[in-house]
């Protein structure tokens, strides 16, 4: 059995920059376990798995080294650059989630869209012991998404954000049941309404580099901030990367491009 792949560097426009994701294009359904050692032999934050339904409609299903993760925007962005390579002439792209989530993707402008659904969050407390092991001093706000299972940390400065050096070996000894923390402060760079960056070492990788699923709560949690509907979003991860979000009804539209790195083969007996 063979598979096409792709390696894409998403939410940026150069490479080596950006997220990293592996792009699987199936025949057919791959059992879970097979997709999970897949993953897990490339090692990125996510592998994407997509099977063409009809013209334009594609199921998705995403990896992360882990565990199946529900939704996953850099793996998304990047199968839609492998679609829109693959299938010249198509502009518009419906993907069909495991969790039942159809994402509406569009190509224009030079920029690929995303429309994802919005989530909202609610007010939690926080572990302090994750808070010292993140080397935050203090927090401003603490908010929890129960879609994405995860915490929200709020800073007063983007540049004690940018400069946060979490002890992993610390956090992956915490025992929690939430699956990672977004971390967030309003930017101070230019052209930028916010920042962020996202940990996750309980279920997937120490730090994802960027990453567009918390799109779905972090632009809505921003929107009612800073009193916006359109923002630029910078994550000030080493990598880094960029995008800019909407919301729209009841949706937040996600805009950015990626970069292809190779292509390639997997030879399944």
């Amino acid at each position: 059995m063979k598979i096409k792949t792709y390696i894409i560097d998403a939410f940026t426009e150069e490479l080596f920059k950006g997220n990293q994701a592996a792009v699987c294009f199936l025949e057919n359904v791959l059992d879970e376990t097979t997709m999970l050692n897949i993953a897990r032999e490339y090692g990125f934050s996510e592998t994407a798995f997509v099977i063409k339904q009809n013209t334009g409609s594609f199921s998705i299903r995403y990896f992360s080294p882990k565990k199946e993760i529900p939704l996953c925007g850099h793996a998304t962005l990047a199968s839609s650059k492998a679609i829109f390579t693959e299938y010249k002439g198509l502009y518009h792209i419906t993907f069909h989630t495991h969790i039942g989530d159809t994402l509406k993707i569009s190509q224009t402008n030079g920029k690929i869209e995303m429309k994802f659904p919005l989530h909202q969050t609610e007010t939690t407390e926080f572990n302090d012991e994750i808070r010292k092991a993140l080397g935050i001093n203090e927090i401003l706000n603490s908010r929890y998404n129960s879609f994405h299972n995860m915490l929200l940390l709020e800073l007063e400065s983007s540049k004690e954000l940018e400069n946060l050096m979490p002890d992993f070996s610390v956090l992956r000894h915490i025992e929690t049941t939430i699956s990672g923390v977004l971390v967030t402060a309003k930017s101070i760079r230019q052209n930028f309404d916010y920042e962020y960056r996202y940990f996750f070492p309980w279920s997937g990788a120490d730090e994802d580099p960027v990453t567009g699923g918390v799109q779905s709560f972090l632009a809505k949690y921003w929107s009612d901030k800073l009193n916006k509907d359109k923002m630029n979003a910078f994550q000030c991860s080493k990598r880094s990367g960029s995008m800019e979000v909407e919301l729209k009804e009841k949706s937040v539209l996600i805009r950015s491009n990626a970069v292809i790195f190779t292509t390639g083969t997997i030879y399944l007996k």
